[in-house]
């Protein structure tokens, strides 16, 4: 069974036996208006928490998608490539960003659940 955290950055991550599929929240794409580029990350990549994961250019500004968590990029979302405004579109299912294998599943004590990052936008 899937778990869904939320991080005060704005990124969603659904969380499967030790992989996390990741992406922007509806709010972030709300904020950023319509997506016009994304710079995917390389498959093997290690990210510790913090790092920039993905940029996302909308018609308004560039901005940084982090890492939530330690962990490998295992896949890019490569629909992107040629639809980035499935992010606007449908952010919490065909918009994903990238998949990760977790290095610390500790770390997800950290981040807020639907209703907390309800609370941190309210």
């Amino acid at each position: 069974m899937a778990t869904t955290y939320f991080t005060t950055d704005h990124e969603w991550l659904r969380v499967e036996d030790g992989i996390a599929t990741v992406g922007i929240t509806d709010y972030a794409q709300e904020q950023l208006g319509d997506l016009v580029f994304v710079e995917l990350p390389e498959v093997g990549k290690t990210l510790s928490k913090g790092d920039t994961a993905v940029v996302v250019e909308s018609v308004k500004a560039a901005s940084d998608v982090y890492a939530p968590v330690d962990g490998e990029i295992i896949e890019a979302n490569q629909a992107l490539t040629s639809d980035p405004a499935l992010v606007n579109s449908a952010p919490t299912t065909d918009g994903w960003l990238w998949k990760m294998k977790i290095a610390d599943e500790s770390q997800l004590s950290g981040l807020l659940d639907e209703a907390g990052y309800n609370a941190h936008i309210g």
